[in-house]
């Protein structure tokens, strides 16, 4: 049955996905957040409660294929193995009544993942979509509940780019006219992107947020926008996806490098974005650092 999997053309998956429910495409930008790894930083539902954020990623699932038991990692809000995450139900049908689309993030740069074959990253798409997505199996616990959350978020930065591809057709198969499977992503924005590259280039990702820190060449230095405005035209025009983000750390603590102040981003950086017809607005690292700095609110009304 995996090899199969080679015969999910682009085109067919993209059909499934259309007969889903869509949204209307936004006539500004919008915020994507990572919430998951700071106990301080609130809950789901007050994140989602702020009306900021259309796109919330949960951060992570850290531990996946090659043979070992997938792991979540929420840090201080909930202990997933023991079922103290489960409550998250409630959260995530809270958020979704308000049209925020929930991912959750697999991957990080901290952790134990990598594909072998493609059987494997078949294995690990059933295991998604039955304990994170629309599916059900008797001998699949759910570590947060029974709500369903709207799609995968990739965040690869660890071991090998193989089969990576593979599992986002996987996972796209699932789309049904009852639910569409979102994929999000965060590569690097050296492009392209060394881990990730081949699974973009499927043209099957809805919303690509690219890393815009801890990246020198492609990054925003003090009063210079010329690297950071060349690779996001790089991005813009060579990648296949709905909607591309601008992805920036919420404070200078929040990455080692990389933090564009507020007002940079707004007169400088955003004016220049806004012209790509796939702009989409920016992506956050994370929810706790823009706790902290507020970033969010200086700069939601110019997207």
């Amino acid at each position: 049955m995996a090899s199969n999997s080679s015969k999910f053309s682009p085109l067919i998956l993209f059909l499934l996905c259309l007969l889903a429910t869509t949204i209307s495409a936004a006539s500004r930008g919008g915020i994507a957040i990572y919430w998951g790894q700071n106990g301080n930083e609130g809950t789901l539902a007050a994140t989602c409660a702020t009306g900021k954020f259309p796109y919330v990623n949960l951060a992570f699932l850290n531990v996946f294929g090659n043979g070992s038991n997938p792991e979540l990692n929420l840090a201080g809000h909930c202990d997933p193995a023991s079922g103290g995450c489960v409550s998250l139900s409630t959260d995530i049908r809270s958020c979704q009544k308000q049209g925020v689309k929930l991912m959750l993030a697999i991957g990080g740069g901290i952790g134990r993942y990598s594909l072998s074959s493609q059987l494997d990253a078949r294995n690990v798409s059933i295991y998604l979509w039955n304990a994170f997505l629309g599916g059900k199996s008797s001998s699949v616990f759910r570590p947060l509940g029974d709500a369903a959350l709207d799609g995968i978020d990739f965040d690869i930065e660890l071991g090998s780019s193989q089969f990576y591809d593979d599992l986002v057709r996987y996972l796209k198969s699932y789309c049904s006219p009852k639910q569409k499977v979102y994929i999000t992503g965060a590569p690097q924005c050296p492009f392209p992107d060394r881990l990730m590259g081949t699974a973009l280039n499927t043209g099957l990702f809805d919303y690509v947020w690219v890393q815009f820190y801890n990246n020198p060449p492609c990054q925003y230095t003090s009063g210079n926008t010329t690297n950071l405005i060349n690779s996001w035209n790089l991005w813009s025009r060579s990648i296949r996806t709905k909607k591309l983000f601008l992805g920036l750390p919420a404070a200078t603590q929040a990455a080692g490098s990389g933090f564009i102040p507020a007002d940079v981003l707004t007169s400088q950086i955003l004016p220049v974005i806004k012209k790509s017809p796939k702009y989409g607005g920016i992506m956050l690292w994370s929810k706790f650092w823009d706790d902290q700095s507020g970033y969010s609110s200086s700069v939601v009304s110019e997207l």
